[in-house]
């Protein structure tokens, strides 16, 4: 008899969590992460002269 695998728990996979079925990602998150990256490129290109 097999032992069901659940892939949330498998070693490889750092920061996986099991959601409920049907869950969503809040779009604050996406718009966050998209000002986050942004900011994090105009301050890095602000370090090369032109």
């Amino acid at each position: 008899m097999s032992v069901p695998v659940d892939p949330a728990r498998r070693p490889d996979v750092l920061l996986r969590r099991r959601m409920p079925d049907g869950h969503q990602v809040s779009a604050w998150w996406m718009i966050g992460a998209f000002v986050a990256v942004s900011l994090s490129v105009v301050g890095l290109l602000n370090l090369f002269p032109v």
